[in-house]
């Protein structure tokens, strides 16, 4: 499947798009205000960002220290054979796992990046063994645990605004 060209944004879209992706949470009048526009204004764009696929979800971002020790763990992982089949089983497990956080195929001498949250350090051992050790084709896998999160985030680059052309003028 083709992919589809980058959407056309103004200033207004890249404004409010880079507000939403740090506090979703906001009120419809409060990006208005931030924005220049109307609370029903800033609905109509917020839903046209999720009909182009633009926002593909919400979630609440909970603060792993609140809920007692969590350990965080980085996992390289080197897969023996490499076959669309074996890539989609991989992908099909770790995406499965809610205690995987984020999955990366990378280039380089490591095939994925693989970021877990544990209750502990003997948690996060099980589930190296369960989601790597016990996987046959799995060549090689090294762990690296978190001592310090310095940054974590979501937040993407925009695209620069595009000129306003008249017929695209849509709030």
């Amino acid at each position: 499947m083709p992919e589809s060209p980058p959407p056309r944004l103004d200033e207004i879209d890249v404004l409010l798009l880079d507000l939403l992706q740090y506090d979703a949470g906001r009120t419809l009048h409060d990006l208005g205000e931030q924005v220049g526009l109307s609370p029903s204004a800033v609905q109509r764009r917020i839903a046209r960002y999720r009909k182009d696929g633009l926002i593909s979800r919400q979630v609440a971002v909970l603060d792993p220290h609140r809920f007692g020790p969590t350990v965080l763990a980085a996992v390289l992982v080197t897969l023996d054979q490499e076959s669309f089949e074996h890539h989609r089983a991989f992908a099909e497990r770790t995406r499965s796992d809610p205690q995987v956080q984020q999955c990366y195929r990378v280039a380089g001498p490591w095939d994925y990046v693989v970021v877990l949250a544990a209750r502990s350090m003997r948690d996060c051992s099980r589930l190296g063994d369960r989601l790597f050790k016990a996987d046959a084709n799995i060549k090689r896998y090294e762990t690296l645990v978190v001592f310090d999160t310095l940054k974590t985030g979501l937040a993407l680059p925009l695209p620069a605004p595009q000129p306003t052309r008249p017929q695209d003028r849509r709030l």
